[in-house]
């Protein structure tokens, strides 16, 4: 898989990657960070995706969940555009 526009970004610039993950650490910590984790985790179990390298998403939906492709979940929600 290719790298995207933000990871080239972050491996040409190692402090500006050790700001973000110290960032994204302290977020995971907190009460809604923690709690975003874990129901993402528990869907992913749920579909039965959780740690088996199928290359699939959980969808979230206002329904509950579903299984997607990592690419149109993440396409769909803005995050490669």
């Amino acid at each position: 898989m290719a790298k995207g526009r933000t990871q080239k970004f972050y491996d040409k610039n190692p402090a500006a990657n050790q700001r973000r993950l110290k960032q994204q650490g302290k977020y995971q910590e907190t009460d809604k960070g923690r709690s975003l984790k874990i129901q993402a985790n528990k869907l992913n179990k749920e579909l039965g995706t959780y740690g088996n390298n199928d290359d699939l998403d959980a969808a979230h939906t206002s329904r509950g969940g579903r299984l997607a492709s990592k690419k149109a979940n993440r396409a769909r929600k803005g995050i490669h555009s």
